[in-house]
């Protein structure tokens, strides 16, 4: 072969359907960044972070993990950073990692219980507004107990559920025949507009769910991972951390419901998308034919998953065990009480978050970058010079701004180590102390909704299987979730400067929070 038949065929394997401009930029930023990197290393550091961006919303051009994979690599060759700092933040983030591996898998294991209760909730709430109601406080009740990835991960295997069933009938075949949802090819052409507005349906329901974990995420210590750290720092227990957020919390939660409602009702940004009443009508039958057909054995496996369910959230809510291993004792109980023996059937439930779980370990790779290169140190001593509602405000809105780019989870975290260490070095009082870490977990929890980068349940989405069927894309996510940035972002400012203080004074002189006194941490009636 000739060496141009030879490079026009590497060239055409490199990103392998990508468009060319596609595998032309990122060509371009891998020549780039050594020049910049040499001359300025600071620089170079916020352009790997742009363009791994960049590749997050690209998501529906090409995978993120092979462009940002390749970014990450060539940012350790230069030495942005290091295998061994990255190794760390892997371990650092182990429980989201078994999260991701065991969790998501044992969900759907479980599906046929998830599948049978949304049907009946969805058939049965005939209001639009009802049911995006339903979802958005679902998912934040339990965001608030569990983790939101795994909220996410329920509701997407809900709607790939939903999804397939219409996508079979719409293409001319009966509930139990063989067929790939992914392709359009076999679609009869009046099905596609019912198609395009049930995938509208789903948009709108799976980014109300999403907004959900964000809203009961932000309430408790175990809503999100970077609030165990922050109540670690400040030595809180669950019930002391979830009565100071409430000043934050429960106005945020009001004004987020109430945001579901107006947009549903005035059909603003994309929402107020309608089940069409022929996929409803589907639905019906489905539901009808899932009745007819229960065996004994199927009722025994509904209940089997049921109590299952409920196993899940008491070990959860408990703490009894990591998140991951929990995940990985609901696949051995649901694959053993449910018979499902093949090792290639227990294969397949992992294929939905490997891909994702390796790309979390390259997003890793680039806050290790970010932590080397001190690319937020500047950001940080200039909040730090700001005294008393000011500096809670200007808090509140830099850890947003930032976990809008980079990880909510280490953007929380530096921001406590070094407010922690202020305060450890007297420069600012136990109670202003605990005040910003308050600022820090909402800052971190609710603007970050804004990007799928800010929160990995969004990130999660953006890169399932559902995605591309209902035609979400990073650009999407950020116009579906602009109301809520604009809404959170203010409720949640406004609550941190002018509300908490007041409410944390109040909750002191009732008796149920208590000063800070050495050697014992915060107390309140229920830590």
């Amino acid at each position: 072969m000739k060496p141009s038949g030879m490079a026009l065929g590497l060239y055409t394997n490199f990103l392998g359907q990508s468009p060319n401009w596609y595998k032309l930029t990122i060509i371009a930023f891998m020549f780039i960044n050594p020049l910049v990197f040499i001359n300025h290393p600071y620089l170079a550091g916020w352009l790997l972070v742009i363009e791994f961006i960049f590749t997050l919303a690209m998501a529906l051009k090409c995978y993120p993990l092979l462009p940002g994979g390749l970014l990450a690599i060539q940012a350790i060759a230069m030495g942005m950073t290091t295998t061994d700092k990255v190794m760390h933040e892997v371990s650092a983030n182990i429980e989201v990692v078994l999260l991701l591996v065991f969790m998501v898998a044992g969900i759907h294991f479980v599906k046929d219980l998830l599948l049978f209760v949304f049907t009946k909730l969805l058939l049965k709430v005939k209001s639009k507004i009802g049911i995006s109601l339903a979802f958005c406080i679902m998912s934040a009740f339990l965001s608030a107990f569990l983790d939101a990835l795994t909220v996410v991960a329920v509701v997407i295997a809900v709607a790939v559920g939903f999804y397939s069933i219409y996508h079979k009938v719409s293409s001319g075949k009966g509930f139990v025949d063989a067929h790939d949802h992914t392709g359009d090819h076999d679609l009869h052409e009046l099905s596609r507009q019912n198609l395009d507005d049930f995938r509208g349906f789903l948009r709108n329901l799976l980014m109300h769910a999403g907004v959900g974990t964000a809203l009961g995420g932000v309430a408790t210590m175990v809503g999100e991972p970077q609030n165990l750290i922050i109540a670690e720092a400040v030595e809180w227990g669950f019930a002391e951390f979830a009565l100071r957020m409430c000043a934050i919390s429960l106005p945020v939660l009001i004004f987020g419901l109430l945001t579901t409602i107006v947009v549903e009702k005035f059909k603003l940004f994309d929402f107020g998308v309608k089940l069409p009443s022929a996929v409803r009508e589907v639905l019906e039958s489905y539901e009808a034919y899932q009745i007819q057909k229960l065996t004994p054995s199927d009722i025994s496996k509904l209940w089997v998953q049921g109590v299952i369910a409920v196993l899940l959230i008491v070990c959860l809510s408990l703490h009894i065990a990591s998140v991951g291993l929990i995940g990985l004792m609901v696949i051995i109980l649901a694959t053993t009480f449910c018979g499902v023996t093949d090792e290639h059937a227990i294969g397949n439930a992992f294929k939905e978050a490997l891909p994702f779980t390796a790309l979390l370990v390259v997003f890793f790779a680039v806050v290790a970058v970010i932590i080397d290169q001190h690319l937020f140190t500047p950001i940080i001593s200039w909040v730090l010079t700001f005294d008393g509602q000011l500096q809670l405000a200007v808090l509140f809105l830099a850890n947003g701004a930032l976990s809008m780019v980079s990880d909510n989870v280490f953007v929380g975290t530096v921001y406590i180590n070094e407010v922690k260490a202020a305060w450890e070095a007297g420069n600012i009082s136990r109670e202003q102390f605990e005040m910003l870490a308050i600022a820090i977990n909402a800052g971190t929890n609710l603007p970050s909704v804004a990007t799928p980068n800010g929160q990995a349940a969004f990130l999660f989405l953006l890169t399932s299987a559902i995605a591309p069927l209902i035609r979400l894309s990073y650009m999407k996510m950020v116009w579906m979730a602009l109301p809520y940035t604009i809404v959170l972002t203010i409720v949640g400012l406004v609550s941190t400067v002018f509300i908490l203080p007041e409410i944390t004074h109040y909750f002191y002189d009732m008796g149920w929070i208590h000063h800070y006194v050495p050697g014992l941490g915060g107390s309140s009636g229920g830590h």
